[in-house]
């Protein structure tokens, strides 16, 4: 009977241990970091606080933003490699910082970016405008762009958040495909605003800006948005032709957001990670928030495709990077 007594107890306990595993081994069962490679506001920013506030009412469990900004990406690439590969850190980066610096700045990295990053889903992209300041500035369409370019080569100045950005590789690529223009890059690192400010007092005549950004200066008439980056054409905007309409099909940036793991997480823990965040794409407020920003919502099908995708964009940006050569800082 002793003996009896002493194998039950021990089978309650093996039990009562299982459950508890179980219950620690739940998703997510403490607060998920999730990094930005930006400071604070911009649309990086934006995309992980909308889906940290969502992931935390739906799972019960904070998840919370921290801002690593730095380096085109690389501060927080490389943070998130060096973290425990458990689905408790992850990073939401977008086209600059996951497949524009790992093309042209692999030198510069501590990490082997292809094996200690791997993309768990896209989220978000964000379509552009191509504009024209309306300040002494009488361009009204695409082809009256390439036509004033090449009647007046060196004068047309395009505004870029800094060199090797990928605003400035896609006007130099346009003027490229465009005939060789003769165009000048004016940087600004004070971002889009910067941008925004140098077109309103006519120093840069032309620049690609995400429609949220430039959408009030169009409103206003301070600026001509002439042609659009995007899938197809905007319900606000349905007399505004695509990029590809007008003959220049992978030309201009639809700037995308996506979520990403360190590159060691088990396959299990990226599925459960890919689930959630798919599910709170699809909530109402989510989806919401995203469309007053005028941010497209595009999860991708499953893990295999994130991996797809991720190549098909680096792919891209090699090809684009090989053809346009920008002095990078």
């Amino acid at each position: 009977m002793k003996f009896l007594g002493i194998f039950l107890a021990a089978l309650i306990c093996a039990a009562a241990g299982a459950a508890l595993g179980q219950t620690a081994d739940k998703y997510p069962s403490h607060p998920v970091k999730i990094i930005v490679p930006y400071a604070p506001g911009g649309a990086t920013d934006i995309v992980a606080r909308i889906l940290a506030d969502q992931l935390g009412k739906t799972l019960g469990q904070q998840f919370y933003v921290e801002n690593k900004p730095g380096a085109f990406g690389i501060v927080a690439l490389e943070d998130l490699a060096n973290s425990p590969a458990d689905g408790y850190t992850l990073m939401i980066g977008n086209v600059t910082t996951n497949a524009i610096t790992p093309v042209i700045y692999p030198s510069k990295f501590h990490i082997d970016y292809a094996k200690d990053v791997v993309p768990v889903t896209d989220l978000v992209d964000i379509p552009a405008f191509l504009l024209a300041t309306t300040k002494n500035f009488d361009v009204k369409s695409v082809p009256e762009l390439i036509a004033y370019a090449k009647a007046h080569p060196g004068q047309v100045r395009y505004g870029t958040v800094g060199p090797g950005s990928y605003p400035h590789y896609d006007m130099a690529y346009f003027a490229k495909r465009a005939g060789d223009l003769d165009m000048v890059a004016i940087p600004n690192k004070s971002g889009a605003s910067g941008v925004i400010n140098d077109m309103l007092n006519g120093s840069t005549q032309t620049a690609f800006l995400n429609v949220a950004s430039a959408a009030p200066q169009v409103k206003a008439g301070n600026f001509r948005a002439i042609a659009l980056v995007d899938h197809s054409r905007l319900p606000d905007y349905p007399n505004l032709p695509t990029m590809q309409e007008l003959g220049y099909a992978g030309v201009g940036t639809i700037a995308w957001q996506g979520l990403f793991a360190p590159g060691a997480t088990p396959k299990p823990v990226l599925q459960e990670v890919f689930n959630d965040f798919t599910a709170a794409l699809k909530a109402p407020a989510v989806a919401d928030a995203f469309k007053k920003q005028t941010f497209n919502t595009v999860p991708s099908a499953s893990l295999d495709d994130a991996k797809k995708w991720l190549g098909e964009q680096m792919d891209t940006w090699r090809k684009i990077t090989s053809e346009v050569k920008i002095e990078a800082e």
